[in-house]
Order: structure tokens, then C-alpha cells, then sequence
């Protein structure tokens, strides 16, 4: 197993000369709107955060990329193929497929963009199971939890739970999702609808306010991953929104976020990434205080951050129950501030 880069997905942006209409999807769920035609762009499409890949295995930090490197990391248009692309209520939904033929790191994966700048809100890949991004942040987090459910606000097409069932099978894993488009293409293209085969009694998804989210005894844990038009939702930034979900875990129980940053783009220009990231930071910390940690990933203009609540888990213990390329994960938390 190759060492793991530790990317964080930055937005892509679609186009194609010509675009067919998405596979039908369930219309119980969800009614497609017809697209419209991109014209084809003159640059690569897909950006991310770079890092050096040996990041999780030097106590130093990578030196930083060249503005070179960071111009030059995109996918060129013909290696990616638009398999749907439809308006819901909710979002701008697009699934595309990179080909295994690309000199990228999603080369031979599915991309599940959503708002208008296309950031990438699932991912998954035909021939291995690590992303090299954010994803395998979130599959470290069952062995720092007590035993009892998992919660995934913002549960995406699956890719956080795919990794997870991956790494520890014995898990219960209650998703939500706002859009039942997102869930029927997760279905669709992502395997959804297997892995909910295959784990019958262990997986379960919601449609409906992530927020509003209950279980019976509490969660172990909860993975937050709510964005919508291309930023972290507001309520992120509000200290009631976390004094809520903290009270919906179990004792010992934790929460994991993705508090994106500044390679995160905004359909709303107002809202810049960086300055998201930090006002939920501040309002996460008015709540838990000196319990949370933050994860950096990227670099400079592409970087982004998680964050961690509860006091500081065994990192020998923690690192010992992941496989070699998500354990340097491990040592990158830092405390709050």
C-alpha cells in the first residue's frame, strides 16, 4: 500500500462540447432538469490542495509547492467523462469519472460535484479504497469513540462511511442527507446501494436536516460535513448549533469536522473559505474549549482543516489500530489555538 497524500478536494469545474442527460434516476426521489451546454474550457479542470507525499512520514513539515506546481495540477478535459448532470431542488448535482489513463491522483475514480463552483462531495474509486483526502481523516475516527452509533451529518453519495465499513466492519453508521437526489446517485454511481446490501443492519440513511438528527442513547461519534452553495452552512458559526450537537452525544462520545478553508469556493463571494473555517473554529471552541484539535491539510492558498472535539486520545493506541498510510494522520493534531 502506497503512502498517502493528504489532500483536501478543492472545486472542479465541468464542461464538455456536448452533454447528454443523466442516467434516470428514481423519480419517487427526484426529477432531472435538463442541462445546459458548457463551452470547453482552455484550462485543466479538477484542483487540489497538493502536499509532499511523504507529509505523514517526517516530524517536518513539506516544503511548500511552487506556484508552478500549484498551476499545474489539473485534469485535462479529455480525460473526464460527465455521466450525469441535473438540477434537484437542492443542488447542482454532477457525477463525473476520471479516467485511469490520467497523470492525476483521481485518475479511475468518481467525482460527485455539487453547487455551482463543483466542489467535490463524494469520491470513490474502482480499484483501491483511500482517497487522499479528507475522507481518510473521517475512516480514523471510529477507534477513539466509545462503542455505539455513528452519525454522518452531510452524508454525501458515501464515501465516509464506504472507508469506514472498510476499516472497522463492526460499526453502526446513521446518515443523513438533506437531498434524496444525492442519495439516489449515490445508488446510482457510488455503490450506495451494495454497500446498504451488505450491511443491512448497520447502515442506515436519512433524508432530511442533518441538524435535527437523533439517535436512541446518543452517538459514539459525529462526522459533520455540511456545505451548501459551495460553504460550510451558517449554522456552523452559530455556538448554539454546537452546544446542540454536543448534547446528542453519548458520554465520551466526540464530533469530527470538516471546516474546510481556503480551497473551498463560495458561490457566494462573501463568503470566503478561510474566513468560514475560522469564525467555526471560534464558535466550536466557545463550547468545547480546550477539547479541540485541529488537523491542516494543503498548503498555503489550498489548505484546509478539520477539527476534533474531546481530550487528547491515546495516540500510540490510535495509531496502532490504522494501517500504515492513515497513521501519520495521527500526529498531525494540534490543539486548538
Amino acid at each position: 500500500m502506497t503512502a498517502l497524500t493528504p489532500h483536501q478536494i478543492r472545486p472542479l469545474r465541468p464542461n464538455t462540447s456536448r452533454l447528454s442527460l443523466p442516467t434516470p434516476l428514481p423519480t419517487s426521489l427526484c426529477a432531472t432538469i435538463p442541462a445546459h451546454t458548457f463551452p470547453k474550457p482552455r484550462r485543466p479542470l479538477v484542483r487540489v490542495a497538493r502536499s509532499h507525499p511523504t507529509h505523514l512520514h517526517q516530524s517536518n513539515p513539506p516544503p511548500a509547492p511552487t506556484r508552478e506546481e500549484e498551476e499545474d495540477d489539473g485534469i485535462p478535459a479529455d480525460y473526464v467523462k460527465i455521466l450525469a448532470k441535473f438540477k434537484s431542488r437542492h443542488n447542482y448535482i454532477r457525477v463525473i469519472e476520471v479516467s485511469r489513463g490520467a497523470d492525476h491522483q483521481f485518475a479511475g475514480s468518481r467525482l460527485l460535484l455539487l453547487d455551482g463552483p463543483g466542489n467535490i462531495h463524494s469520491i470513490s474509486f474502482l480499484l483501491k479504497f483511500l482517497t487522499t483526502t479528507y475522507f481518510d481523516v473521517f475512516a480514523t475516527f471510529p477507534h477513539i469513540l466509545p462503542q455505539g452509533p455513528i452519525g454522518i451529518l452531510g452524508f454525501g453519495a458515501g464515501s465516509a462511511a464506504r472507508l469506514i465499513f472498510h476499516l472497522f466492519p463492526g460499526v453502526e453508521i446513521h446518515g443523513w442527507e438533506l437531498d434524496p437526489c444525492v442519495i439516489s446517485v449515490g445508488r446510482e454511481y457510488f455503490g450506495l446501494a451494495k454497500l446498504k446490501k451488505k450491511n443491512p443492519d448497520k447502515l442506515f440513511v436519512h433524508i432530511g436536516d442533518a441538524l435535527q438528527a437523533e439517535v436512541g442513547g446518543g452517538f459514539s461519534g459525529i462526522l459533520v460535513d455540511l456545505f451548501s452553495k459551495g460553504s460550510l452552512i451558517p449554522e456552523l458559526q452559530d455556538r448554539a448549533t454546537w452546544e446542540k450537537l454536543r448534547r446528542k452525544l453519548r458520554s465520551g462520545g466526540r464530533i469530527m469536522v470538516n471546516c474546510g478553508g481556503r480551497c473551498v469556493e463560495s458561490e457566494d463571494p462573501l463568503r470566503d473559505g478561510e474566513v468560514v473555517m475560522k469564525e467555526t473554529l471560534k464558535a466550536m471552541s466557545k463550547v468545547f474549549h480546550r477539547e479541540l484539535f485541529v488537523l491542516k491539510l494543503g498548503h498555503r492558498s489550498e489548505d484546509s482543516t478539520l477539527a476534533l472535539t474531546g481530550s487528547l486520545p491515546d495516540l500510540d493506541a490510535w495509531r496502532q489500530a490504522l494501517p500504515p498510510p492513515l497513521k501519520g494522520y495521527v500526529d498531525m493534531w494540534a490543539p486548538y489555538g
